[in-house]
């Protein structure tokens, strides 16, 4: 019956409730039956005594002992009320039931006197009374024998209705608001439930975000999971696509190249040794293309063979430079090298050396003679920016988040001609880069060129781990 959250924060709810509501009236309950209605109406008489008198008390307060005991006894006939005169040092002055009645033990009366308005005789029997100081600096008390009362009668109490009619209330209301409350945070967390029971990896829309903050943060948790999900699953679908579109073409080529040969079509030596020249490129194209999926695959899954230790990147770009030197002049294209000193950092040369291999090598295929490919490095707080910059066509803008996906290429602004490759290099930089713990992003301006710009952070050279695993 109680399985579901909701029904148990219900219950939760529910006893908190009782269980509150039950203490208060039993608390009320024992004020009642130590303080009932006779008691109260009791002690509104005996104040009303205690009024008039204290109003005439320059007519008797200072009256001698005799003349204040008779005082006294003629008022308790008036008002069938035991008085008291007390003195300062606690001694009795007058008593109107002196003799009559067991004797009220003054410093029992006086020690009560703050803590409650019930006293002891001699012989045990309990008084109510009530007390004020004299002008004088005598004490006047006016006390009664207390009522006896039954359990029976609290019931009949002028407050106990309201508390029966009030608490019936406030529980009818705390448990219709503990219902909402435990929907407010239950109805959320089903629907989170029935979301994933539903969820197919195809299209969903995310869920409202509702309740209390917890459960907001799950909801809010689940959308960026499922949204991951997807993403995954329709990246997997275009790697999938991609690879196969790739891998298409250069099995077309080797296919048809090595028919013509077992045919015949291919006669002549040389259409053999073409044939055979064009299925070589096709294979280690398809090579080249396998081995950057493994290292894709090695670096996504942090598993890459990263060698750490102190590089020095100065050199690093320096040799970068001097591998393209001969590219940029038959190119007609200016490659420039702009790095002060620069502070050592952990991580793995050759890796970083590839990175920026492939940068400067794309700059160069996309950079139209008489431009400009500079390459610059500047320490930045604790990390290093590498920018390669290009004046080239540009990236167009709505490329630019793609431009690091696998196998996708800008070919629209960006050809690359017979240097046209599978669109996976920019990928492995990207990976190199994480797995450095550093960033990459790009800026690009159409017809005017692209920016690279590599950030390394700086590692304490002390440090034991050199290579950070990539950040998500």
């Amino acid at each position: 019956m109680f399985a579901s959250i909701r029904s148990r924060l219900w219950l939760t709810y529910a006893i908190s409730i009782v269980t509150a509501l039950l203490v208060v009236a039993v608390i009320f309950i024992i004020y009642l039956l130590d303080n009932p209605l006779i008691y109260r109406q009791t002690r509104l008489q005996l104040v009303a005594v205690q009024t008039e008198l204290l109003a005439n008390q320059a007519d008797w307060a200072n009256l001698p002992a005799k003349q204040l005991q008779a005082f006294v006894k003629a008022q308790d006939k008036q008002f069938e009320a035991r008085l008291l005169v007390v003195g300062p040092k606690r001694q009795i002055l007058a008593d109107s039931r002196a003799g009559q009645a067991a004797t009220l033990e003054v410093r029992r009366l006086m020690r009560v006197f703050l803590f409650s308005q019930t006293a002891a005789d001699s012989q045990g029997k309990l008084w109510l009374f009530v007390s004020k100081k004299l002008e004088n600096g005598n004490t006047l008390v006016a006390a009664v024998p207390r009522p006896k009362v039954s359990f029976l009668n609290i019931f009949a109490d002028e407050l106990m209705p309201p508390l029966l009619w009030g608490g019936a209330l406030a529980l009818v209301l705390a448990l219709f608001i503990a219902f909402w409350m435990a929907r407010w945070v239950a109805d959320p967390l089903q629907q989170v439930i029935t979301a994933t029971q539903e969820f197919s990896g195809s299209e969903s829309k995310p869920l409202a975000l509702k309740g209390p903050q917890e459960v907001k943060e799950l909801v809010g948790a689940f959308n960026q999971m499922t949204a991951r999900v997807q993403a995954g699953q329709q990246a997997q679908r275009e790697f999938v696509a991609n690879v196969s579109h790739e891998l298409k073409t250069p099995l077309t080529s080797i296919q048809g190249f090595s028919q013509a040969i077992l045919d015949g079509t291919a006669a002549t030596p040389e259409q053999q040794k073409q044939s055979a020249q064009v299925i070589f490129s096709e294979a280690a194209r398809m090579h080249r293309m396998v081995l950057d999926l493994l290292e894709l695959a090695r670096l996504d899954a942090g598993i890459a063979d990263l060698k750490h230790g102190e590089v020095n990147l100065s050199a690093v770009l320096n040799g970068v430079g001097q591998r393209f030197a001969l590219q940029a002049r038959d190119a007609g294209v200016t490659l420039e090298i702009q790095s002060a000193a620069l502070p050592l950092i952990n991580g793995d040369g050759d890796r970083l050396a590839q990175v920026f291999n492939n940068l400067v090598d794309n700059a160069l295929k996309f950079t139209p003679p008489s431009g400009r490919v500079t390459i610059s490095a500047v320490s930045v707080g604790d990390a290093v920016e590498i920018t390669i910059t290009d004046t080239g066509a540009g990236i167009p803008a709505e490329s630019l988040e793609r431009i690091f996906d696998r196998f996708y290429q800008a070919d629209s602004a960006r050809r690359g001609g017979k240097q046209h490759g599978a669109g996976l290099g920019l990928a492995i930089v990207r990976e190199i880069v994480r797995a450095h713990g550093g960033k990459i992003s790009v800026r690009s301006v159409a017809n005017q060129g692209s920016e690279f710009v590599v950030r390394l952070p700086l590692v304490d050279p002390n440090a034991t781990t050199m290579v950070r695993h990539k950040n998500r």
